[in-house]
């Protein structure tokens, strides 16, 4: 494995780590957001933790396409997510200004595979980097719409 494969399966990794513990948090607000919003916020928070689920097992399976070896526990994920998992219980507000931040941090992480990738033409990974910010920029946009 060359040194820029590295570099690709290690900026594949830190999105896998980031999209499981956003999709664990996602589905943990899922469970818990009450409030005046309760219905939309729980149906928009199921769309975006169930795309994650089949994002994760996507994105796992390019990083061993590409000869690594996928993480796959929370110990791993926490050492290399941005993201951080929800310990507490925030409000419905918060949740979403989270959740949108998060997106953020989503997108920013497939730029970064896509920027390794292009660099040494792996253009499946960039397909894959690419849907996932388009998919991102949404969940971002609409979860932003909720705080106006």
């Amino acid at each position: 494995m060359s040194e820029k494969s590295k570099k690709v399966i290690e900026a594949l990794e830190a999105l896998l780590a980031n999209s499981y513990t956003l999709q664990l948090k996602t589905q943990n607000y899922h469970w818990n957001v009450t409030g005046p919003s309760f219905n939309s916020l729980h149906m928009l928070f199921e769309t975006q933790y169930t795309d994650l689920a089949a994002a994760i097992d996507e994105i796992a399976e390019r990083i061993r396409a590409l000869g690594g070896k996928a993480p796959g526990s929370f110990q791993a994920f926490a050492k290399i997510a941005e993201i951080k998992e929800e310990t507490g219980s925030p409000k419905s507000t918060e949740m979403v200004k989270n959740l949108a931040n998060d997106q953020d941090i989503i997108v920013a992480s497939a730029e970064k595979v896509l920027q390794a990738a292009e660099e040494i033409g792996d253009e499946p990974t960039v397909d894959l980097a690419i849907q996932r910010q388009q998919i991102h920029q949404k969940n971002a946009w609409m979860l932003h719409a909720h705080l106006e």
